[in-house]
């Protein structure tokens, strides 16, 4: 016998009674989408690395480490997508969505890819659910964007988050911060992992979200941002907390939240579960007014965020809320013999185009153990189909609710499943 294959490490089949979980959340994100006045949009599992090397940051853990990298040759080298964000960015340039009425508000269900190790809530094939809005600035849409994701996590039952927020400055205020900021860490930089000795000159506020235990130890006491940002930062800071305030969305300030990745500018957020142990970020994002252009658009502002649906549904299994969906059919014909088989199935095919829930048998099994299926698929009506009943153009109908029976017709069949009526 060869050698079972199995399932790539880090990836995971979703099961079949495990489908109307992810349905639930994944229907849920669309409704309250819609009532935001989202609209869905789908790019490409791949795209040319260098979006990926320009958007994100190659200071970034994922650029540096988890990327997921393919050519067929030297001049074009892709990335399976390991967020969502730059491919929305990308395509909102490509196709001139700024000439539209803006904001343009996004949102996507997708598959993201990053080469990491496999732990709870964490797959190196992972789905996220992401929003982007592109061409505002105010800090109403900041407020709005949160206050989706609060909306979201509340309709799909999980309890127990924490919303934590801060702002990471803008490019003139990070300026000053980042010169006292090395200055902190001058005289720590040879005990600083490899990686943060690499962020340090280009982006030392990454050396923050570093999570190197020593790392954390050096930076516990490290000048923080939103203690040295501008006017404008520090006023577009207040006015979400504010907004946020009276939409009676509650919140804590963390100055520590610096995000993963380069593009993040003022608000930055993430939503906290006290169910996820160590991984305890659910999702999160931000503002990235510099984004659009340093993908080559315009100086267009944008702002969004994405969240792990594994993550999601682990939560949700944890604090016990299950979405289960009990397997029925409309009709189950039971035929018995060859030819009984041939007029089962052109039957169970117009059912079937009808938009009823039909289904027959194809294993060869007796009556009774037709019967036993039929119970288990919890079918209203069974149609038994024998030489008799061919011979007089008639189904032998079995109610299985009040296990009356009577001989109808194909016809009057339709009929009776349409008007959901029972045998006498």
């Amino acid at each position: 016998m060869a050698s079972k294959i199995t399932a790539p490490k880090g990836t995971k089949d979703i099961l079949p009674e495990e489908i109307y979980l992810w349905e639930k959340v994944e229907n849920t994100a669309k409704k309250v989408c819609e009532r935001y006045q989202y609209k869905q949009i789908r790019t490409p599992e791949f795209e040319n690395v260098s979006l990926f090397q320009r958007g994100i940051g190659d200071t970034t853990d994922v650029v540096q480490k988890e990327m997921y990298t393919f050519s067929r040759n030297q001049k074009e080298i892709f990335a399976l997508k390991p967020e969502g964000t730059a491919g929305v960015v990308r395509a909102f340039n490509e196709h001139s969505m700024l000439s539209r009425p803006l904001p343009i508000k996004l949102f996507y269900l997708t598959s993201c890819y990053r080469c990491e190790n496999p732990q709870k809530g964490r797959q190196r094939q992972f789905h996220q659910f992401g929003i982007e809005v592109l061409g505002s600035k105010s800090p109403i849409t900041d407020a709005e964007v949160i206050g989706l994701g609060f909306d979201f996590i509340r309709e799909i039952g999980i309890r127990n988050i924490t919303l934590k927020i801060n702002s990471v400055g803008c490019s003139n205020c990070r300026n000053a911060y980042y010169t006292k900021l090395r200055t902190f860490l001058e005289p720590h930089v040879e005990e600083l992992c490899d990686v943060c000795k690499s962020r340090l000159e280009k982006n030392p506020m990454r050396v923050l979200d570093c999570k190197n235990e020593k790392c954390q130890q050096i930076t516990k006491d490290a000048p923080l941002m939103v203690e040295h940002l501008c006017e404008d930062c520090k006023s577009h800071y207040g006015s979400v907390k504010a907004y946020l305030t009276i939409a009676g969305i509650p919140f804590q300030e963390d100055p520590t939240i610096v995000r993963g990745l380069d593009y993040y500018t003022n608000t930055a957020f993430e939503f906290i579960s006290s169910d996820l142990g160590a991984q305890s970020a659910l999702g999160g994002g931000g503002r990235y007014n510099q984004l659009v252009e340093m993908v080559g658009g315009s100086d267009v502002p944008g702002i969004g965020f994405a969240m792990g649906l594994e993550r999601l549904l682990l939560i949700l299994k944890e604090q016990g809320i299950t979405e289960e969906k009990i397997d029925t059919v409309d009709i189950y014909i039971a035929p018995l013999g060859e030819p009984a088989h041939a007029k089962a199935f052109k039957d169970v095919q117009a059912l079937r185009q009808m938009g009823f829930l039909a289904e027959m048998d194809c294993m060869q099994r007796s009556l009774k153990g037709q019967m036993k299926y039929a119970n288990k698929l919890n079918a209203r009506y069974v149609a038994i189909l024998g030489e008799e009943e061919l011979e007089k153009e008639k189904y032998l109908l079995r109610d299985m609710q009040t296990k009356a029976q009577q001989e109808i017709d194909f016809d009057s069949l339709v009929n009776l499943i349409k008007s959901n009526g029972g045998l006498e």
